[in-house]
C-alpha cells in the first residue's frame, strides 16, 4: 500500500533517538523496500544517531523551540547546543530538514529569540521550510489527568498578529513558511 500510494514512514515518540540502533533497523527496511523516511525529533540526541542512519533518512523535521539558550533550558529542561549541532550535521550530511517553531507568548516569542532563529535557519541550505506553530492548549487535559502541573496553565494563545509578524521574520530571511 505505501508504495503504490507513493508514501512513506515517519519516526516520531516521544524521542526517536533516544532508540538509534531499533530506529536505524527500520530507517534501513524501509530503504530497503523503497519508501519514503522522515525523523521527527528535537535533534537534541542527533550525537547518537550514526551516519549510516542519517543516509537512510530523507527528510528531518527538527523542532527547536527556541534559539535563546536559556529559554531552551527552560523549556527543554537541557541545553540548545546539542539541537544546532545536529541541524549543522544534518545540512553537513545533505539531508532535507523542516524546521518547526511554537510560538509561546511570554516564552519563545521574544523578538531577540525569533530573529536569532531565522538567522540561524536561513544559514541552513537544507531547510525547506519553516512551521511556525502558534501555542494551544489542547493538551492540557493529559497533566491534570497525570495529576501534574500545567506550567502554561495561563497562557494563552498567541494572537494572528504576532503569528504573521514572526512568520515575516522568517520569510524575510528568504525561508518557505507554512
Amino acid at each position: 500500500f505505501l508504495k503504490r500510494a507513493r508514501g512513506g514512514v515517519t519516526l516520531s515518540g516521544g524521542e526517536p533517538l533516544a532508540q538509534p540502533k531499533f530506529i536505524a533497523s527500520i530507517l534501513r527496511g524501509c530503504k530497503e523496500m523503497d519508501l519514503h523516511t522522515a525523523l521527527d525529533t528535537t535533534g537534541y540526541l542527533g550525537a547518537r544517531a550514526s551516519d549510516e542512519l542519517l543516509d537512510d533518512v530523507d527528510l528531518v523535521l527538527l523542532d527547536i523551540k527556541s534559539y535563546d539558550p536559556q529559554t531552551y533550558r527552560r523549556v527543554c529542561g537541557v541545553e540548545l547546543a546539542p539541537t544546532l549541532d545536529f541541524a549543522r550535521r544534518l545540512e553537513s550530511r545533505g539531508r532535507k530538514m523542516w524546521v518547526r517553531f511554537v510560538l509561546v507568548p511570554g516564552l519563545t516569542d521574544a523578538q531577540a529569540n525569533v530573529e536569532g532563529l531565522a538567522d540561524f535557519v536561513a544559514s541552513l541550505k537544507m531547510v525547506e521550510r519553516v512551521e511556525v506553530a502558534p501555542f494551544h492548549k489542547l493538551g492540557e487535559f493529559k497533566w491534570k489527568e497525570l495529576r501534574m502541573p500545567y506550567r502554561l496553565s495561563e497562557t494563552q494563545p498567541p494572537t494572528p498578529e504576532s503569528v504573521a509578524e514572526v512568520r515575516r521574520a522568517f520569510s524575510s530571511r528568504g525561508l518557505t513558511v507554512v
